[in-house]
């Protein structure tokens, strides 16, 4: 199937606004999560820092960037996205390059989000053609919206299935001096979490929390004196048994978190499943105690399953929601909606696609 490509905004305005026929939106080709049989759409052109400002924190770039150039940027200045955006390649088996506008549209979020919020909560703005070949602006410098909604967080955690992304704008912020994580290895997702709990609940700002490969995992951050002051104050708290990691090794750690290292090149079906924290080892056991990882306090679990199995029946009595990020299965890639969600979900599409081009089929 032939690809279309663009390398500016008022081509792909022009492009879609004479558009019939369905379009997948393509980044660097890595999340791989597809439906229908729509011909792909490369924005992977439309690249470059537009404006940054280190010493406003702000950071204003084309959507089809590499997420690694974003990084390099932002790096040379002490600076980071502090949502902590995941590389899923290893574990989707995908290639390519992750985009700066890919992680937008997924509201892509690492294990940071506990403590400081998700990708949409550092969005200033967006620019994005929607299915009438509008160009449309809002939130950031631009400061105009033309529909009345919030479309900074409408646009983050819809899949490109109302507009192709063009432009995003950030909050940045500073990157800590050093990092330590403190590890208790042997514990049940139970007990992992119960520890996580108490982490998150000190006043000594966790950054992490985590339960994977049977280790318990509580990052902080900050000056090198005032990590290792919370450092053992935590400790002591949690009483013995814990070991630590630091600098280097314990951002390998969280890599290893971020990415859902563990299941890469495993056979089986992964989903993403959000509940309540505390619910985290409840929804384990209803599962029969799959291999996991638990993130965000046990509110994020990762979970990897034979195909076919009926993860959202098990889920319901905790009310949580799930999606399915790798492999085949008959149940939807993304938790079906109530009916009044659906409605309005459907409205919004008629919105701004009203002749059904973006992505068609995934996200219902």
């Amino acid at each position: 199937m032939n690809m279309e490509q663009v390398t500016d905004e008022a081509g792909l305005a022009a492009l879609i606004a004479s558009r019939e026929a369905p379009l997948r939106i393509v980044g660097g080709g890595t999340r791989g999560m597809v439906a229908g049989n729509a011909e792909p759409l490369s924005v992977a052109g439309l690249t470059g820092v537009t404006l940054y400002e280190p010493g406003a924190m702000t950071l204003v770039v084309r959507a089809g960037t590499a997420l690694a150039e974003v990084e390099r940027v932002l790096d040379a200045e002490g600076q980071r996205l502090a949502f902590e955006p995941a590389d899923w390649r290893g574990l989707l088996g995908t290639s390519g390059a992750p985009t700066i506008g890919g992680v937008v549209a997924g509201n892509i979020s690492g294990p940071r989000r506990v403590a400081v919020g998700a990708c949409r909560d550092f969005l200033l703005g967006v620019r994005f053609v929607d299915g009438r070949g509008r160009v449309i602006k809002n939130g950031g410098r631009v400061m105009k919206n033309v529909t009345g909604y919030d479309l900074v967080k409408l646009m983050a955690g819809s899949w490109g299935t109302l507009g192709v992304l063009t432009e995003v704008s950030f909050k940045v912020l500073a990157k800590p001096a050093t990092e330590a994580t403190l590890i208790r290895r042997g514990v049940t997702a139970a007990e992992g979490v119960a520890a996580l709990t108490v982490g998150l609940g000190t006043p000594y700002d966790v950054t992490g929390a985590a339960w994977s490969g049977g280790a318990a995992l509580l990052r902080i951050e900050g000056m090198a004196g005032s990590v290792t002051y919370r450092r053992d104050a935590l400790a002591r708290l949690l009483g013995a048994g814990w070991d630590a990691a630091e600098g280097a090794d314990s951002a390998a750690l969280w890599r290893d978190v971020r990415d859902v290292t563990p299941f890469a090149g495993r056979a089986g079906v992964v989903w993403r499943v959000s509940v309540k924290p505390t619910d985290g080892p409840r929804v384990l056991a209803a599962l029969g105690d799959p291999e996991a990882v638990l993130d965000w306090g046990g509110g994020l679990c990762w979970l990897l399953m034979p195909e076919g199995a009926d993860v959202r029946a098990a889920l319901a009595p905790f009310g949580g929601h799930a999606t399915r990020i790798r492999g085949h299965d008959p149940a939807p890639v993304f938790q079906p909606e109530p009916a009044p969600v659906a409605a309005l979900s459907a409205r919004l599409r008629a919105e701004f696609d009203p002749k059904g081009l973006f992505n068609p089929g995934l996200m219902t």
